[in-house]
C-alpha cells in the first residue's frame, strides 16, 4: 500500500491564496490576492535546514560553501546560506532551487520537519521587530548577513540579518515548530501598524533574485 505524505507548516497566516504548490510533499502558498508592496511575512517552513555538529567544522563545506570561522558570522552563496552558531555547531538554510539531499555524514542533522522559517521583507521590518525583541538587526558594527541567537516574542529563535538598508531589510528566523501559532500571531500584530501582509513564494523568489544580482 502506498502512503502519501503531506507535510503542513506550523505557520498560518490569513489571506485569500491565489497561487499554491506542493514542494516535496508540502503545500506551499506561491501568492496571495492582497499582499501590496510590502512589508512582507513570508512562510519559508518548506525551505530544507540542516544542522552541522563537529569539532572542527572547517572539514565540512555544505553545498560547496565554506563555514565562517567566527560564531555568529555568516555566509550566503548561490542561494545557501550557512550560519556559525558556536564553537561546534553550523546550520545551513537553503533559500532556492529544489530541496537537497540530506549528505550520509553523522555530522549532518535535517531540522526542517522540527522547525518553524520564516522571513521578514521589506520597508519598516526592523520597527517590526523591535516591538518584538531587543536584539539590533540593524547594527551598523556587523558586517551583513550575521547571527543572532536569542529570544523573539519571548520564543528561543535563530535570526538572521540578510538585508540592511535605510528603505529595505531582510530578517530570517527559525525556531521551534510548536511556537507557530504564536509566533504567526505575534508578527502580525506587531507588523500591522505598518502594514505587513503575508506574502507567497514568488515575492521571495523575486527578492532573493534580486539580492544575488
Amino acid at each position: 500500500m502506498t502512503v502519501e505524505i503531506k507535510r503542513l507548516s506550523p505557520l498560518s497566516f490569513p489571506g485569500k491564496i491565489l497561487k499554491a504548490k506542493n514542494y516535496g510533499h508540502w503545500p506551499v502558498v506561491q501568492e496571495y490576492e492582497a499582499e501590496g508592496q510590502g512589508p512582507w511575512v513570508i512562510d519559508l517552513s518548506h525551505r530544507t535546514r540542516w544542522d552541522v555538529q563537529d569539532s572542527n567544522p572547517a572539514n565540512f563545506q555544505p553545498m560547496g560553501v565554506s563555514i565562517p570561522d567566527t560564531p555568529g558570522h555568516c555566509v550566503f552563496e548561490t542561494g545557501v546560506l550557512v550560519n556559525r552558531m558556536n564553537q561546534t555547531q553550523t546550520s545551513i538554510w537553503h533559500l532556492r532551487g529544489a530541496a537537497p539531499e540530506l549528505p550520509e555524514d553523522a555530522a549532518y542533522t535535517e531540522t526542517t520537519d522540527a522547525t518553524l522559517f520564516a522571513g521578514l521583507i521589506g520597508e519598516h521590518v526592523f520597527s517590526i521587530a523591535e516591538k518584538l525583541t531587543s536584539l539590533d538587526f540593524r547594527d551598523s558594527a556587523r558586517t551583513v548577513p550575521f547571527l543572532y541567537q536569542g529570544p523573539f516574542a519571548h520564543v528561543p529563535c535563530q535570526i538572521v540579518t540578510l538585508q540592511r538598508s535605510a528603505d529595505r531589510g531582510a530578517i530570517l528566523l527559525t525556531c521551534s515548530r510548536g511556537y507557530g501559532r504564536d509566533m504567526s500571531h505575534a508578527i502580525l500584530d506587531a507588523g500591522e501598524e505598518f502594514g505587513l501582509k503575508p506574502a507567497g513564494t514568488k515575492a521571495f523568489k523575486q527578492w532573493v533574485k534580486g539580492l544575488s544580482t
